[in-house]
């Protein structure tokens, strides 16, 4: 049971912290982003639907991860607890066109949607536990995902 216990603090830190990177100094949120940029890079590749299932796997083991987390720290929406940047600059970036100005928008988007949360994203922050911390960004993600699309279209139908 001790080792259960101490085996699932660490996965809860891991997960949390995307191993690690929340605890760098700084603006933890901002190098999670640029960190998970190119793990979604990687899966642009694939059929929408996996990138979609990665999604949803991110964003229902960060719920519960964070959330415990929060609880074992006695933190409320600790700056370390960074998987929720990963999930919103991956829906950021989903089948976005797939070059790099696109994936460079998605972050500089992303972040600037996460840290001035625009109706209702700062009430979504008021979830309960991992459901605020995952929620909030899921949001600013979405955000950023249609000004991408609106840009993309613009580039591509109206200035062409």
């Amino acid at each position: 049971m001790f080792f259960r216990e101490i085996s699932m603090r660490s996965v809860n830190f891991l997960v949390s912290t995307f191993f690690g990177i929340g605890k760098l100094p700084g603006a933890p949120g901002t190098w999670a982003s640029i960190a998970a940029a190119p793990l979604f890079w990687l899966l642009m590749d694939q059929p929408l639907w996996v990138f979609g299932l990665v999604l949803v796997a991110i964003y229902f083991v960060g719920v519960y991860c964070s959330g415990q987390y929060e609880k074992q720290i006695g933190e409320k929406d600790p700056s370390s607890a960074v998987i929720d940047e990963v999930l919103g600059v991956g829906v950021a970036m989903m089948s976005i066109p797939h070059q790099w100005p696109y994936a460079v928008m998605a972050v500089i988007l992303f972040r600037i949607f996460d840290i001035w949360k625009p109706y209702p994203i700062r009430r979504l922050e008021k979830l309960p536990a991992g459901w605020g911390i995952m929620t909030d960004d899921l949001l600013a993600g979405v955000y950023a995902w249609v000004w991408i699309q609106v840009g993309a279209f613009v580039v591509n139908t109206v200035l062409k």
